[in-house]
């Protein structure tokens, strides 16, 4: 199996969409699945902008075509109706094969997600053409309860869409992303799972966004690692 890792910088706009699709199209020969980051279609900050950028899943349908050659995993801001979600999409033969709503929406210091998005009310996995597959997003992996979830349900990959600002810099380098490390690695180990983490970079109204996505292996260790800051689709083999 290989899989590239996209770490975008996503913009506050539409553009996202197209950028997308000429990532996966480079990369649909060399690669079985592709990962973007949390939001990736949608960019984070997006406040009252919500209401006229988000994604109505009809309007995806070329990831879903797209999804034919290769297994496509985004991150979006999706309308249903009248509420709104933080999703993980994964597509694959030309269907979407499941969504993750977010369930743990952070509403405090620099984040507001819980004033704009509606919380998902579930967690399940669901086999991937790879195997029994999870997906989280990014504030999720911060609850015991999903921890718990997820060693019940027992994946074998966990893809993990994660929007993470930069802060905490020490001698010792990026605390938050010592924490996060230190988080996927426990839960990969925990549940004897390769883990699939993929964090955007760039910058947002103050905000910046550090990278170092990176592939875990069932026994906790990182197999691989992208550098932080940069923009980057790089492709392993698992």
């Amino acid at each position: 199996m290989k899989v590239t890792l996209a770490q975008t910088a996503p913009k506050l706009n539409r553009s996202n969409l197209d950028a997308i699709i000429k990532i996966i199209q480079e990369h649909k020969v060399s690669s079985d699945l592709i990962v973007f980051p949390e939001l990736s279609l949608s960019g984070y900050l997006l406040q009252d902008k919500l209401y006229e950028d988000a994604w109505e899943l009809v309007e995806l349908d070329a990831l879903r075509v797209l999804s034919e050659d290769i297994d496509i995993v985004v991150g979006v801001a999706l309308r249903e109706g009248e509420v709104f979600k933080n999703c993980a999409l994964y597509f694959s033969g030309g269907k979407l094969l499941s969504k993750h709503d977010k369930v743990h929406l952070p509403n405090y210091g620099m984040f507001e997600e819980a004033r704009y998005f509606e919380a998902g009310n579930m967690f399940e996995s669901f086999y991937s053409q790879f195997g029994k597959t999870s997906m989280v997003i990014c504030e999720d992996l911060w609850h015991k309860d999903m921890h718990h979830d997820l060693i019940a349900e027992n994946p074998e990959y966990i893809i993990a869409l994660v929007a993470s600002p930069a802060r905490g810099f020490s001698d010792d380098g990026l605390e938050i992303a010592h924490q996060w490390y230190d988080i996927i690695k426990k839960v990969a180990q925990e549940c004897s799972a390769k883990l699939i983490f993929v964090n955007r970079v760039g910058f947002e109204d103050g905000l910046g966004f550090w990278g170092g996505s990176c592939v875990v292996g069932s026994d906790g260790e990182i197999v691989h690692q992208l550098k932080q800051y940069e923009v980057i689709a790089e492709t392993i083999s698992l």
